[in-house]
């Protein structure tokens, strides 16, 4: 593939480039333009200059770091020079804003003298909250950002120094545990002088390997204290040895990192090497030694790179966007060691977590990913890299004193979940609740998937049993089940969920009487009792009203009205006419809730208003936003006379008389109960307050087909089908569901028992 070619065309569509400044207050009217600029601008101009860090309170800076390079080392080009490297500076904004939600300059300097270079960018403080120097060659790169840090109160950070260091720390930490090896101990040898090179060894020692155990070798050899090293930073590696190539350095050894050129690792060197080298060849895009021919001679390695097409690839973008975040949201002076070393046990420690279906899906992954040899670090797409580093990162600055702002971290955890969007806090949130619930009651919540021999439930089964808030109990055959999980890579997968195969089940007799009893005068015989109970859906419903799991979700493999059926008549409903089906919508980061979505074709008034109070009732325990509900039509206030919207104004007021604390209107066209400004100009006298966020649709046609069409045209993303109405906790997934979708609604399931 011409990759070259495809980011030429990819690059010039319009607008050009890949960032863009866009507003963050309203500039709608004189008032706004007024606040915004002159007169008013001069109110907060005033309260900084009196108090300079006020800047962080009423300006961006406090969310904007510069991407700072002199083009002198671009990552495979080398000196292309400060313009030429503009298209990476804005590749690094876009991932910046992308993973962590932090706008970016990107600042090219056209200087080829350091301390010109050193001069520009000191006298940019006052517009920036840190600065990520970038592509800027050795040893100058190692001066410039000396002399940076100590004239500037702003974090400085030289990513292709200690983001490589940081990311590659976290894998050696890693592989050492999983070989076993104690890092005093660990003889490491690294081939390349440059800044990552020097950066990654400078953070081995603070790790724990010993100085002695440490050789450095450059393109002429071993650092030795017989030769000049070149320059101070290299010194500060030179060793009393008698070694002097990379095949003597490697005798014994038990860790290569590469951070040098293409090939310069023989195969025939790691047959010195100790048993389970570790071998990180990470010069790009050609590493030091070629994976495959690596393995040939070393099956027992463990062996990362640079490159995606290998496991283990040691990438920057899982540590600079999250060290940054962190560092400006306690508005950090400073990264020094400990947040460094803080991002480095986060990172290591989230590799031992089990891997959301989020990340399988970009990685065409289906068998999933395993803390081990081939898994060493996270993948860079994995968006819990925010939630791990992030926190680390400002709790060290706080606790090493470079931090300007304190923070509360379990609030602050909650505040960059919104990076994420609504669904990672509604989760999180359930999971906490499902956590207190077990402490009260002593038991965990036990939630059934009937459906044990699909894939998705598999794998959802398999990462809740991981997370451990909930137990899981499927319905299939045992030795099938657990063979199939085997092969999606789920080992003692037996061990960690309750299998029940209905036809063998000691219970399925007592269930057959039972529902016999239950549906004898609405149609079932006894043999018919005895027939559907075999069915899982049934034999499932019944394990749920026995108490011997406490919800059930179901679905997946059949139509939702046959799934939803033995819901309704082995369990009921609380109240017939509140059943209903409800789906979270999360678009640009902002929860909706439609209803009803899955249940009632054709509702009257009556059943309308009490969906609507069963949907703010939902909707009350997930988004912390005020309700308020539109009753949706094709009218607003009786523009448009007709039988189907006098419906809707009938159980509008019908909800009147139900006591409900909420604001709510209707019935109203969608685009009034949506834009407040048009709300405010044509319908004064709405009771709404605002854009609505719970949507109450006429019919089931209407709602199915517009979260439909939302979740498939547009970003926004669906979270149920929610069932309200029935007596126990049940719902029906539907026939696409992911396995992050069955994974959300388990949660759900659990957080209502």
């Amino acid at each position: 593939m011409d990759y070259e070619k495809l980011a030429l065309e990819y690059h010039e569509r319009e607008p050009s480039g890949k960032i863009k400044t866009s507003i963050t207050k309203p500039l709608d009217s004189q008032e706004d333009l007024s606040i915004a600029y002159s007169p008013g601008v001069a109110g907060p101009c005033r309260e900084i200059e009196k108090d300079p860090e006020l800047s962080f309170k009423y300006t961006g800076r406090g969310n904007l770091v510069g991407v700072i390079t002199d083009g002198s080392a671009v990552l495979g080009l080398g000196k292309i020079g400060a313009l030429a490297s503009k298209p990476v500076m804005e590749g690094k904004a876009m991932l910046f804003k992308k993973f962590a939600d932090i706008d970016v300059f990107d600042v090219e300097v056209n200087s080829k003298d350091s301390d010109e270079f050193i001069q520009t960018v000191a006298a940019l403080e006052p517009t920036f909250g840190g600065i990520n120097l970038e592509d800027i060659k050795a040893p100058e790169c190692f001066y410039i950002e000396e002399q940076l840090r100590e004239k500037m109160n702003i974090p400085v950070f030289h990513d292709d120094q200690h983001g490589t260091a940081i990311i590659a720390s976290s894998a050696f930490l890693n592989a050492c545990e999983i070989t076993n090896r104690d890092l005093s101990e660990t003889k490491v040898v690294f081939s390349g002088g440059g800044a990552a090179a020097i950066a990654c060894a400078n953070l081995f020692l603070n790790l724990g390997v010993k100085a002695e155990n440490l050789i450095m070798c450059d393109s002429k050899g071993v650092l030795h204290d017989g030769r000049d090293p070149g320059n101070p930073y290299k010194g500060k590696f030179s060793r009393s040895t008698e070694l002097r190539t990379l095949a003597d350095a490697l005798k014994g050894a038990d860790a290569f990192v590469g951070v040098s050129v293409a090939g310069v690792l023989k195969p025939e060197m790691l047959e010195s090497m100790n048993e389970h080298p570790i071998i990180f060849a990470l010069a790009n895009p050609n590493p030091e030694i070629h994976p495959d021919e690596a393995r040939k001679v070393r099956p027992d390695a463990i062996i990362a790179t640079g490159r995606s097409d290998f496991p283990n690839q040691v990438n920057n973008v899982l540590g600079f966007p999250f060290i940054f975040r962190g560092a400006l949201d306690v508005q950090a002076t400073r990264i020094n060691d400990e947040m460094k070393l803080a991002a480095v046990k986060a990172i290591a420690e989230l590799a031992k977590k089990s891997v959301p279906e989020e990340v399988l899906k970009v990685y065409r992954n289906p068998e999933g990913y395993r803390f081990g040899k081939d898994y060493l670090i996270p993948k860079p797409v994995d968006p819990r890299v925010l939630m791990y580093v992030a926190p680390a990162v400002a709790k060290a600055a706080m606790d090493s004193g470079v931090a300007r702002k304190t923070i509360n971290i379990d609030n602050y955890m909650h505040q960059i979940e919104q990076i994420l969007g609504p669904t990672r806090r509604i989760v999180r949130n359930m999971r906490k609740n499902i956590t207190a619930a077990t402490i009260k009651s002593g038991k965990k919540p036990n939630i059934l998937l009937p459906h044990g021999h699909d894939s998705r439930v598999i794998k959802a089964a398999g990462q809740i049993a991981y997370d451990g808030d909930v137990d899981i109990t499927l319905l299939g055959v045992e030795k099938e089940v657990i063979e199939k999980a085997s092969e999606l890579g789920l080992k003692n997968f037996g061990e960690s969920v309750t299998i029940i195969y209905p036809l063998h089940d000691e219970r399925l007799s007592q269930f057959s009487s039972e529902l016999f009893e239950l549906r004898s005068r609405k149609g079932v015989s006894r043999s018919n009792a005895q027939e559907l109970v075999r069915n899982n859906n049934y034999f499932g419903a019944m394990l749920v009203k026995s108490g011997h799991v406490d919800g059930m979700l179901n679905g997946l493999v059949e139509p939702y009205a046959a799934s939803v059926r033995p819901l309704l008549e082995v369990l009921g409903t609380v109240q017939s006419d509140t059943l209903a089906g409800i789906q979270m919508i999360i678009y640009e980061k902002k929860l909706y809730f439609f209803a009803d979505c899955t249940i009632n074709v054709d509702p009257s008034a009556e059943q309308m208003a009490a969906i609507a109070k069963k949907t703010a009732q939902l909707a009350s325990q997930y988004t912390e936003d005020p309700l308020r509900l539109a009753f949706l039509s094709f009218s607003s206030f009786g523009s448009n006379r007709h039988p189907a919207t006098n419906k809707i104004t009938e159980a509008s007021n019908l909800l009147k008389t139900m006591g409900v604390d909420f604001q709510f209107d209707g019935e109203i066209q969608a685009d009034a109960a949506l834009n407040t400004e048009l709300q405010e100009k044509e319908f004064p006298f709405a009771k709404l307050g605002g854009s609505a966020n719970v949507l109450i649709f006429p019919d089931l046609m209407s709602a199915n087909i517009s979260y439909k069409i939302l979740a498939n045209l547009t970003e926004a993303k669906s979270f149920g089908p929610i069932l309200v109405g029935p007596s126990k906790p049940v719902h029906v997934l539907e026939r696409g569901a992911t396995v992050e979708d069955i994974v959300n609604m388990v949660y759900l399931t659990a957080d209502q028992r």
